[in-house]
């Protein structure tokens, strides 16, 4: 279960985080350059004054046009993984500088982008992100054509025999989070559906459920 603060006060967020810690398996950070996608975000500052009221997780969602001039900061910001778009071209330069960081190596594919642009680079890497909205804004409806996707890329992975995590964002919630687990994500983002409850924790747990209910 992966919160992404996109979705939280930023005026509040130490507060805002601890309030979603203990159903919290790792925080998600959506970071938008206004140029990739038409929203403004947050940068590494963020990052490390979160590392320091935090010890989650780290999940960081480039949405920039040049992660690459970015990654180096974001490691030392402390972020935990970067998840960069296949959209941008050859991931492969992006991916060897995450490695020589230290830095989790995530890869992204929009809704529209197939599958094919993200298989050969699997082996590669440790979390397959895909997108169930356009990316950019938070609060969007799902778009249920991407469980085919998913559940591709979780045949694919399982074939292979690859670690690799598949992670799914956007329009998570109680009412889809079973079809998307089902389709063979490990990791659920959801944003509005948390941070916009009365009680965000028990609104992840409740999604928490919904997709896992055994667990």
């Amino acid at each position: 279960m992966a919160p992404s603060i996109l979705s939280a006060d930023f005026a509040e967020l130490a507060a805002e985080v601890a309030r979603v810690r203990a159903e919290a398996d790792l925080l998600h950070i959506d970071v938008m350059d206004g140029h990739f996608v038409p929203n403004l975000t947050i940068g590494p500052p963020v990052v490390e004054a979160l590392r320091r009221r935090t010890d989650l997780f780290l999940d960081t969602h480039l949405m920039v046009d040049n992660p690459g001039d970015l990654l180096d900061a974001f490691a030392k910001a402390g972020s935990d993984r970067c998840i960069v778009h296949v959209e941008l071209g050859d991931p492969r330069p992006l991916i060897r500088r995450m490695r020589d960081l230290g830095l989790g190596v995530g890869l992204v594919c929009n809704p529209g982008t197939p599958l094919d642009a993200v298989v050969e680079h699997l082996g590669e890497i440790d979390l397959l992100l895909v997108m169930s909205v356009h990316p950019g804004w938070g609060g969007q409806a799902f778009l249920p054509e991407v469980l085919d996707k998913v559940r591709d890329a979780r045949r694919i992975i399982d074939e292979q025999g690859l670690a690799v995590e598949i992670e799914v964002d956007g329009g998570i919630g109680p009412a889809t989070a079973r079809a998307v687990a089902e389709a063979g994500a490990d990791i659920l983002v959801a944003g509005s559906a948390i941070f916009s409850a009365e009680d965000p924790a028990a609104a992840a747990r409740r999604i928490r459920e919904a997709a896992w209910p055994s667990s």
